[in-house]
């Protein structure tokens, strides 16, 4: 395929935002076609990136927003129009607050820590498709890609942690990763079903495959995915791991300034992330009528945010045992009946049309109302201990009952 007289690679033959970069390079300045390559693959990479950057912290404001009107207040309304700028002066706070780092801590490890956090989200969003053509690269292992990405934000709470030189900060950590690591198997095994029905890994080939969007044929894999990935994230209710009722403020303790700044930037930005992908494997992507399919893509990203920022006004706190007894005795058995039934059907129907799509959709929906029914009557029917319930954190079991 010629591109501005150059042939271009499988990798960049289909994506519309290199086309436009590097022709423009080629056609109005007359570059050579290896600075035009490198300057078109560069203006991607940082159109994406900054793109990417600038949603998390408009979510910042959105939330905040939103949070203020759930609890019958207004939230940010100082700092510019509506509040708009807050998260700018946030970040200029932060750039004049006083780096601290406790003198026994391994400096190394302190200060590469919050990169750790940020990388693997940015690195992620390689696989992306938020537009018709528009992606940095379409791997055809993208879903695994970014199994493996998200995997590392562990590693980062570890760093933080263990760095510190302070007990309850690795305290904190170690008890994190405990709810990391058991969150992520539902999460993966959710993935997995859906990469049964797309039969790719490919982002863009998940999306070609939702002649009927994934949310309405998998209700099981999206309930997973939405919990799983809440904790992923730790959202509420699953931010005990960072509360102030729990120990201290958890492997964050020890953080001040902008390197705790670069930490609250990756926690909001992995939430547009995880949007992204939700838009991508259960809503079909950019798809949509009329409207311009980038323009869908982002309205599907924030319909997620806005139910996430929901959860997290309305959703009390929960335990640490409570969040990994949720995890191992009722999410996993869940997945496992999601990727069970899946599988079955794709044997049945092993290239689903739309009408396969949708009696998939009518067996499914029935089947995620009977095991979920199933497993709450047998958790209720076996033990009376607290890890299920939803007491308060903080509040002793007995005084509970």
């Amino acid at each position: 395929m010629e591109i501005c007289g150059l042939t271009a690679d499988s990798v960049l033959t289909d994506n519309a935002i290199f086309h436009r970069v590097y022709c423009i390079g080629r056609d109005d300045f007359g570059a050579t076609p290896w600075i035009a390559y490198t300057f078109g693959a560069l203006g991607v990479i940082m159109l994406v990136v900054n793109g990417y950057l600038l949603l998390g912290v408009i979510f910042t404001w959105f939330e905040r927003k939103l949070l203020g009107r759930f609890q019958s207040r207004v939230g940010p309304n100082r700092a510019g129009p509506f509040g708009l700028l807050q998260a700018i002066a946030d970040a200029i706070k932060l750039l004049f607050k006083e780096d601290i780092v406790p003198r026994r801590a391994d400096r190394l490890i302190f200060n590469l820590a919050p990169i750790v956090m940020l990388a693997p989200a940015l690195m992620a969003l390689a696989v992306i498709p938020f537009g018709s053509g528009s992606y940095i690269a379409d791997l055809n292992i993208g879903v695994l890609y970014v199994v493996a990405m998200s995997g590392i934000a562990s590693l980062a709470v570890l760093m933080a942690g263990y760095s510190s030189a302070n007990k309850l900060a690795l305290f904190g950590s170690m008890r994190a990763v405990a709810m990391l690591i058991s969150y992520e198997i539902p999460l993966i095994m959710a993935l997995l079903g859906i990469t049964l029905l797309a039969a790719s890994m490919s982002m863009v080939d998940v999306i070609a495959a939702q002649s009927v969007p994934y949310v309405l044929v998998a209700p099981l894999g999206v309930l997973v995915f939405l919990v799983a990935i809440s904790a992923e994230l730790s959202r509420s209710p699953f931010d005990q791991a960072e509360a102030e009722s729990e120990i201290v403020a958890g492997y964050l303790t020890e953080y001040s300034g902008m390197k705790f700044g670069v930490f609250y930037l990756a926690e909001f930005s992995n939430v547009v992330l995880a949007a992204a992908l939700f838009a991508v494997l259960f809503l079909d992507g950019w798809e949509g009528p009329i409207l311009p399919s980038h323009l869908w893509f982002l309205i599907k990203v924030f319909g997620f945010l806005f139910v996430a920022s929901w959860v997290r006004a309305t959703i009390p706190r929960l335990r640490l045992d409570q969040i990994l007894s949720f995890a191992w005795k009722f999410l996993f058995p869940l997945s496992l009946v999601n990727v069970i039934t899946l599988a079955a059907e794709v044997i049945v129907w092993p290239e689903p049309s739309t009408g396969d799509l949708l009696l998939m959709a009518a067996i499914n929906w029935p089947v995620a109302a009977a095991a979920m029914y199933g497993m709450v009557r047998v958790l209720r029917s076996t033990s009376r201990q607290p890890g299920l319930r939803l007491v308060p954190s903080g509040v002793p079991a007995q005084e509970a009952d």
